[in-house]
This record gives C-alpha cells, sequence and structure tokens, in this order.
C-alpha cells in the first residue's frame, strides 16, 4: 500500500505560496515592481522643431538641451512638423513628446481626444493672413465668395479663415476650400492655382518678398498663440523631464531676446531663407510672454466658438471646460526671473 504523500506535503505547498504572496506583496509596498517601471526615465526624448516656432531652431541649433540631458544618458531627436496640424498627428501617435502648434490648433486636438496638454507659449505672432497674388482683384474677405482658398485644416491659418469669414456673414461653405500643406498653399497661389491663400509665416513672408503676394485682410487679434505642448502621459510620468525642456525653452528665448541679429542667422539658415524674408517674420513675431492668462485663455476659446459653429469641433463640447483641461501652468510657473537669468547666464 502506497502512502498517501498528498496530505504531508499540502501544508508545505500552502506555506511556500504563502511566503511568496507575502514577498510579492512587500516588494510591491517599497516600490520593487510596478514603481520601478513608472519611474524608468525614457532613453529618448523627442520634440519637434518648426520654421514657425523659432525657438525650437534655436534650441536644436545650439545643442543646449543635448549637452544637460547627457548628463542622465537620455538622447534628444528633432522631428520637423509642417504645420501644427503634423504637430498634433504626431503627438497623438505618440512619435513626438512635445510639439509646436498654434493655440487654438492644440484645443481643435483636445477637443478630439487627443491626449496633450498646453505648457508653455514660445511667442505671440501674427504668423496668419489672408494672401492674393499681385494682380488679384480680391480686396475683402467678402470678395471670397465662390472662389478657391487654400489652407491646412486644423492649423491657425484655416481657423483665421473661419474666424474672417465669419465676421464677413460667410461661412467655409461659400469658398471653395482647397486642402493644401502651408508651403503647396503658396506655391498654388504662385501658380494661380487658387485664388486666395490663408498664409503662414516664412511661407506668407517669403511669398510676400519675392513674388509681391498681398496681404489683403490682417487681423493681429485672431492670430492665437504659439504654444508648447506636451503628451500628457510623458507629463505625469516625467515631470522632472519636462520642467528641463521648459528651462532649456526659456534660455532659447532669452537668447533670442538679446540676440536678435544671430536668431535671423539661425531663422534664415535653419529654415532656408533669404536674410530679409527672415527679418519679416520676425518683425510680427513677440517673445516677451510665456504664460497663459486671461487674454491667452479669451482668444484660444474665441477661436473655439467659430471652430463648433463651423462644424471642426463637435457642437456638445464644452469650449470654455476644453480650454481649462488643455491649459496646463504648474511647469512656466516655476520659471521665476531669478532662475531665467541663472540659466541664461549658463
Amino acid at each position: 500500500m502506497k502512502p498517501n504523500t498528498s496530505r504531508r506535503t499540502q501544508p508545505a505547498r500552502l506555506l511556500f505560496f504563502g511566503s511568496l504572496l507575502a514577498l510579492l506583496l512587500v516588494l510591491a509596498g517599497c516600490g520593487g515592481i510596478s514603481n520601478e517601471t513608472k519611474s524608468a526615465q525614457p532613453d529618448i526624448i523627442r520634440l519637434d522643431y518648426a520654421y514657425y516656432n523659432p525657438l525650437s531652431l534655436v534650441l536644436k541649433q545650439q545643442g543646449w538641451l543635448e549637452k544637460d540631458l547627457a548628463k542622465q544618458n537620455i538622447k534628444v531627436e528633432w522631428v520637423l512638423s509642417q504645420g501644427s496640424n503634423k504637430a498634433l498627428e504626431f503627438l497623438n501617435g505618440s512619435s513626438i513628446d512635445f510639439g509646436s502648434t498654434a493655440g487654438a490648433a492644440a484645443l481643435i486636438g483636445k477637443a478630439n481626444g487627443n491626449p496633450l496638454k498646453a505648457i508653455y507659449i514660445y511667442s505671440k505672432p501674427e504668423w496668419t493672413a489672408l494672401c492674393t497674388g499681385p494682380k488679384s482683384t480680391i480686396k475683402s474677405v467678402a470678395d471670397l465668395k465662390g472662389k478657391r482658398v487654400a489652407a491646412t485644416r486644423g492649423t491657425d491659418p484655416y481657423i483665421f479663415l473661419l474666424r474672417a469669414l465669419d465676421q464677413a456673414g460667410l461661412s467655409e461653405k461659400d469658398i471653395e476650400l482647397i486642402p493644401l500643406q502651408h508651403p503647396d498653399g503658396r506655391a498654388a497661389l504662385e501658380k494661380g492655382d487658387v485664388d486666395a491663400w490663408a498664409g503662414l509665416d516664412p511661407h506668407m513672408a517669403k511669398a510676400e518678398l519675392e513674388s509681391g503676394a498681398q496681404l489683403f485682410y490682417r487681423n493681429a487679434d485672431f492670430n492665437s498663440y504659439g504654444v508648447l505642448n506636451v503628451r500628457e502621459e510623458f507629463a505625469k510620468q516625467n515631470p522632472a523631464l519636462v520642467d528641463q525642456v521648459l528651462a532649456a525653452y526659456e534660455k532659447a528665448r532669452q537668447w533670442a531676446l538679446q540676440h536678435p541679429e544671430e536668431l535671423k542667422k539661425t531663422l534664415a539658415t535653419e529654415a532656408k531663407l533669404s536674410e530679409a524674408v527672415a527679418v519679416k517674420q520676425l518683425e510680427r513675431t513677440d517673445f516677451s510672454n510665456i504664460s497663459f492668462g486671461p487674454q491667452q485663455r479669451s482668444t484660444i476659446s474665441a477661436a473655439g466658438d467659430v471652430l463648433k459653429k463651423s462644424g471642426a469641433i463637435d457642437q456638445n463640447v464644452d469650449i470654455n471646460q476644453t480650454v481649462s483641461n488643455l491649459i496646463d501652468t504648474q511647469f512656466a510657473d516655476k520659471i521665476t526671473p531669478a532662475k531665467v537669468k541663472a540659466t541664461a547666464a549658463q
């Protein structure tokens, strides 16, 4: 007769599994498993650079962020954004961690479920206007009715166009919108393939100076601010790295303010522009403010109202609440004059 060993081994098995469970609980409580994964820093930080964001060009050219993050064995990767729509696409697909857009474009992204936060203002530009060729008979927004107009959907020039049409009692339905990326829109205007174009600097400045394009409708207040966005998940997992990126951006901003001639050359070199075009773009770009105040929020909200009216944002979206969910001031609020001065001196 074989001895019954199952009864003898059962207590031992229970003791083993009980001890293993206790060990796992201790490790979890001490952060030995899950917290280690959550706190693991990335090997690479990906940022976009854009010709409509001169500070990104300064930062890329100077290499300050690479030098700073090398101390933590983190590399920097730069990705070109042709427009706010591309930056939003990259952010939504986690191809970049930080992206440059217009404030109103970021609002469209947030309203449509893009998990991003607007954390810093890199400029207050007048970077868009409505343009025609030098021989055009179009003189006002009302003259656009029935005309072919080029614009890049999801960007500030597109939103600017919608606001201008709305103010003139028109809508997108009253024109034939030709969806083109910004450089293609300029080319289409110069070839006469479209009657008008919602331009964006530096392409707009280039068209103005080199092909005689006319800016027939300008409204600085309809230009929403240039904002730096971060993926929400990245900000939650790596708040200290967000601080480092903003410190580098702030260094670039101070450098830009203190070195206007060098800034002009940087923009011209990086964007492959003539210095005259670079000067034209920088003449209508203000780097004096980094914070989201009532004026900035109001500008973005006003754009949101027109976007809702046009159908670009769902009618059920609460614009004011979405703006509040979009903007996160905790990182820029840490930037003090003393810190800025110390960073710029490095």
